[in-house]
Parts: structure tokens; sequence; C-alpha cells
């Protein structure tokens, strides 16, 4: 059974320009380096994703793959927007590339050696975690977007954006799969540890290498301010992954920042959409394709 909402097909086309400064938050280049850091992951867990989800497709009901279906092409725009994206990093920042191969590695090592529903677990788990953040997000987003530059901030908007909307996919096809399974919390746990922990690591990882780069490693400031987004965060992921855990929850009985949703109404073409007055939503900034809009079948 389907609860969630229907999700739309969309392949926006980001602009940057020539002199693109990868640290697109001038006021907080520490929030730039952590966000490009998640970024970094994207063109490896987002196909990750996508070849764990699309093996459980065939034994899901008609209504639910369809659903599927659509997530799944929202993760592949994720994964192209976000490797063209990359190449500014990486041309900026050459020790990104090891980061970026043993992130690989690892990955490309617990779909090998996990079975096809552990990856399924660390999928849900993700997009639990996908979602926290955008919430996070939102709450923060005056403090963190001010001052970004329009074309990066659009690029995160939309992302956040789409994992709200899709917040429940990968939950339904977990628990689908894992239904009248008596020990489907203690996958869903160790699947937690293990997202947790890859996460961590190379967030931590890509956003050292460009704190250091930016020569901000001895930084008190970039430091504390760090910390305080981290624990933040930490607030609003683990009640989550908590909630999660319980044998009744659907993500759609979370509470959506109704700001994302404007977003969207807004990048699709919906002339009534208005900004909820505590910011502009930033859409006039960058450039999209015609096409940028599909509607889901």
């Amino acid at each position: 059974m389907v609860r969630s909402a229907p999700i739309t097909r969309r392949r926006p086309r980001f602009e940057y320009p020539d002199d693109f400064d990868p640290m697109w938050t001038p006021a907080r280049p520490e929030f730039a380096c952590a966000a490009n850091a998640v970024s970094l992951m994207m063109p490896t867990i987002e196909p990750y994703f996508v070849r764990t989800v699309t093996g459980f497709v065939p034994e899901l009901e008609p209504a639910l793959a369809r659903s599927t279906e659509d997530y799944v092409a929202q993760e592949r725009a994720h994964h192209g927007a976000h490797h063209r994206f990359n190449r500014l990093l990486t041309a900026r920042y050459p020790r990104l590339g090891p980061v970026e191969r043993l992130l690989g590695r690892s990955y490309g090592a617990l779909e090998r050696l996990a079975s096809p529903r552990f990856n399924l677990a660390v999928v849900a788990v993700s997009e639990t975690m996908a979602y926290s953040a955008a919430r996070w997000a939102a709450d923060h987003r005056r403090e963190l977007f001010d001052g970004a530059d329009p074309a990066a901030a659009a690029l995160y908007w939309w992302h956040l954006a789409e994992e709200v909307e899709h917040k429940a996919s990968a939950h339904e096809v977990h628990r689908a799969i894992e239904a009248d399974r008596r020990w489907w919390r203690l996958r869903l746990v160790a699947a937690m540890a293990v997202s947790l922990a890859l996460v961590m690591v190379f967030v931590a990882l890509g956003t050292a290498t460009m704190v250091a780069a930016e020569r901000r490693l001895h930084h008190p400031l970039a430091w504390s301010r760090l910390l305080r987004w981290s624990v933040t965060f930490a607030f609003e992921l683990l009640a989550n992954l908590a909630l999660s855990l319980r044998a009744g929850h659907h993500p759609d009985d979370l509470t959506d920042p109704l700001w994302y949703e404007v977003w969207l109404r807004q990048l699709d073409g919906d002339p009534d959409a208005e900004p909820d007055g505590d910011r502009d939503t930033g859409l006039d900034g960058w450039l999209a394709a015609p096409d940028q809009p599909a509607a889901a079948s």
C-alpha cells in the first residue's frame, strides 16, 4: 500500500560561472565545506540506492512499483547534477580525489558483502538521514544560505526538497520486503550503525580536506560553527531514526517544512506559489532546462 503523495520527475540544469567559487557561502565557508563533502558522496551512494531498490521492484505490488520507479528517477537526476558539481570541487581541491576513491571502494564492498535485504535497510536508513538533513536545513536556512551563490544554493534546495517529497519511498519498499519478519528492527539498527559510520567518516574527511585547503584548519570559529551545526543536526537525526524503529511508523506521519513545497511549486512553474515571507526562494538566480518538470506517470 502506497501512502505517500505522487512523486514528480524533474531534471533541472544548473549553470555555474567560469569563476565559480566552491566556497559558495562566503559568510560561512565552513558550511560550504560540509555541504560539498555531502555532495562528493552523491555520485557513489545515489547509484547504490538505485541498484539496491531496483532489484526489489519485481517483488512489489504494482502501485508501489510505479511509485518506486519515480523515486529512482529522482535519485538518478540527483546523481547527475552532483556529478557535474563535483567536477568543480575536485578541480579546486585535488586531494578530494583519494577521498572519492575510498568512498567508492567502501560502498562497493558494502554492496558486495552484505545481503540485498541489508543493503535495502541501509537505503531506508539513509533516506531517513536525508529527510532529517532537509528538515534541519530548512530550520537554519537564513543562517546557512543568506548570501550564498544562487546556483549552488538551488542545487541543494532542489535536492533537499525532493528528499522531502520522496521521504517515504525507501521506507515503503523496505517494509513491503521485510513484512512478517520478526527481526526487521535488528537489521534496521545494524544498518543505522553502518550508515552513520560511513556518512560521518566521509563527510568529516571531505570537510577537513576543504577546510585545510582554505587554510581554516586552525581557525577556532570554523570548528565552533561545525560543532554547533553537528550537535543541532544530531538532535533532529537521532529523533527521526528512533521514530523509524517503531512498528507502526510511517514517514508521512511527520510534519514537512512547508517551505520546500512552495519551492518545488515555484520550480514547477506554479504562478500561485509564493515565498513564505521569511526569505526568497532564490529561483531567479539560476538557469534551468526548459524540460525540467516532467509529471510522474
